[in-house]
């Protein structure tokens, strides 16, 4: 009898210490939280990107003028970061998209004008108008 009620308590302990394993994880398998906006960045696509200090790394310097989503941005340094003392910085942007605005600023709706679009090609009568020379 005590011999069954130790290997049972082995059981459970060992079952716990797995549960509590597997529920812990390792801070490399978690994605980064969610960082909340603050009132100065609170647009739905605020943007940073990275500006590189004054000795700073090879994977800075692949980064440099990407822009990320705020909430999605790497956290510096960065984790290939072998600089000692990382000087870099982010640059905030009221959104993820640089340049000029492509879009018609005269036309509302949908689309915007940004391409042409083809004349009318068709050269017979619509088919509904009982006007048409095939007969089905």
């Amino acid at each position: 009898m005590a011999i069954t009620l130790s290997i049972l308590a082995v059981i459970v302990a060992i079952a716990v210490f797995v549960m509590v394993r597997r529920n812990k994880g390792t801070a490399l398998e978690r994605p980064p939280p969610e960082r909340p906006l603050s009132s100065k960045t609170a647009t739905a696509f605020h943007a940073v990107s990275i500006k590189l200090g004054p000795k700073s790394c090879a994977a800075a310097h692949e980064m440099s003028g990407k822009r990320f989503l705020s909430g999605a941005a790497p956290r510096i340094p960065l984790p290939e970061c072998d600089v000692l003392e990382c000087k870099c910085r982010f640059v905030h942007h009221k959104d993820r998209r640089a340049g000029d605005d492509r879009r018609s600023p005269f036309v509302q709706g949908l689309g915007g004008a940004t391409g042409t679009h083809p004349t009318e090609k068709r050269q017979r009568e619509d088919r509904r108008s009982g006007k048409s020379d095939d007969t089905f």
